[in-house]
């Protein structure tokens, strides 16, 4: 079951390929990154504060953090 504002496995599947820490690349694996894409999600789509990220998202800090570096490397683009 899908929680709200989270994305189908439908959707995960067509953009995992896409994204920073794909298995392969140096660095850290991106094990986390469908957890990360839903929590932005969940903060994006509810429009809530980044200090209101439900937990299981992980540390709102973190989040918003990764969002930023991401943002500035035009992953969102």
């Amino acid at each position: 079951m899908v929680k709200c504002y989270e994305l189908t496995a439908g959707q995960w599947e067509r953009i995992a390929p896409l994204l920073p820490g794909k298995a392969g690349n140096p660095g850290r694996s991106g094990a986390d990154n469908r957890l990360f894409v839903n929590g932005v999600l969940w903060v994006l789509r509810s429009g809530a504060h980044w200090h209101g990220l439900p937990e299981r998202y992980g540390k709102w800090k973190t989040v918003h953090k990764r969002f930023t570096r991401w943002t500035k490397a035009g992953v969102w683009e």
